[in-house]
């Protein structure tokens, strides 16, 4: 693909690959800052294939793909392993839809502190006879033993989330995969707080599916979901929200004879979303440029920079860095309110869940942000350093 050339940064400073904001941004758990050249190299692979003479599928299907190839070099699979999807949600629908083809059980185990939004979708498809079950309220799910206690005979499918949305907790996902497989049931993982930041192995972990995103971490924008499938459970998988892509010859034509892709991509559907795939393929590109472990060293010093300026009892995320995921969550008790009023006011961009205040550096931010927060801080009257 034609790219302008922007040189890979330091894992010491920003990268001047990547834009950074004006303000103090540290949002990348829910938004992840673009590179500078996106708009550049999204002309090039969407527009350009679209402006020149001839038939734009075959440019834009070879964007599809390396958008596939670029996601499993994060994921550490094969990119035939990978479907694209819209999003995270979409993903676990497919893939809750294969239950009757796969086995005899019905019942979802999720967490209470997974993603609302699966949570929906599972709770949506009871017409399929699924249930929906939680942990207790007081399980560590971060004890794959209390996971094994939790599963029944009738454990269909176990929702894993890699790292927590709201608190930033990493979770132990080989062992609680090797749980759920052993009592039976199908994982899922969830890693759509996961994907850019911290390490993901598939060959690893051992799950059988695992759903993510390329709007956080990835800093791909929204749209360009994907979908990982075991290669050694995908034939047994009947998804439905077929479409023409979804056929193992989607060029065939014929109305009377669908049969489904022998890979992963039975789980796409209509014609594709090609302008997500090409931004996110991009900025994943520039990221490995980078190397993964670079950024997840930058991640983990300005997260302790900022976690070493306040008092112990200001800090919620984990201490460890093997349990901590991209975000540090801090609570200020009585002073949240006085912080919220302070950081609007300083142009410090954070947000606020029942846990506490999630703080996410990435690769554009630098210790002068982090500095820039402590000061809020110590200006807001609360128990910073």
């Amino acid at each position: 693909m034609n790219r302008p050339s922007v040189p890979s940064g330091s894992p010491a400073f920003p990268s001047p690959a990547f834009a950074r904001s004006e303000a103090v941004y540290l949002l990348n758990h829910s938004v992840g800052r673009p590179p500078r050249d996106s708009a550049a190299a999204f002309d090039a692979m969407f527009h350009e294939p679209w402006r020149a003479a001839g038939e734009p599928w075959s440019a834009w299907l070879a964007v599809i793909d390396e958008f596939c190839a670029v996601l499993a070099r994060v994921l550490g699979g094969r990119p035939d392993d990978i479907c694209p999807q819209p999003d995270v949600s979409t993903a676990f629908t497919r893939v809750l839809r294969c239950v009757p083809s796969l086995t005899a059980r019905r019942e979802i185990l999720l967490s209470e502190k997974d993603f609302p939004s699966l949570a929906f979708v599972a709770d949506g498809l009871q017409a399929l006879g699924l249930e929906l079950r939680f942990l207790p309220e007081n399980a560590d799910e971060s004890d794959p033993e209390q996971w094994r206690a939790a599963i029944t005979d009738n454990t269909a499918v176990v929702l894993v989330t890699q790292v927590q949305s709201n608190t930033g907790v990493q979770l132990p996902v080989p062992e609680i995969c090797a749980v759920v497989r052993e009592c039976g049931a199908l994982s899922v993982v969830d890693a759509a707080q996961a994907a850019g930041i911290v390490a993901i192995d598939v060959a690893r972990m051992r799950a059988d599916f695992l759903v993510g995103s390329c709007v956080k971490w990835l800093c791909g924008g929204p749209g360009a979901g994907f979908l990982w499938v075991d290669p050694d459970l995908v034939a047994r998988c009947e998804p439905g929200g077929l479409g023409w892509f979804s056929h193992a010859d989607p060029f065939e034509f014929d109305i009377h004879n669908f049969r489904y892709h022998g890979g992963a991509r039975r789980f796409w559907g209509g014609t594709p979303s090609v302008a997500p795939c090409a931004i996110a393929a991009h900025s994943i590109t520039r990221l490995l440029d980078i190397g993964m472990e670079a950024i997840r060293r930058h991640n983990l010093a300005l997260g302790d920079r900022l976690r070493e300026g306040v008092s112990p009892e200001c800090r919620v995320s984990p201490a460890a860095a093997a349990r901590r995921g991209g975000t540090v969550v801090l609570d200020f008790a009585d002073g949240n309110d006085a912080v919220a009023r302070a950081f609007a006011d300083a142009g410090v961009h954070v947000d606020r869940r029942r846990p506490g205040f999630r703080f996410s550096p990435h690769i554009s931010n630098d210790t002068d942000d982090i500095d820039a927060v402590l000061a809020v801080l110590r200006g807001a009257g609360v128990a910073a350093f």
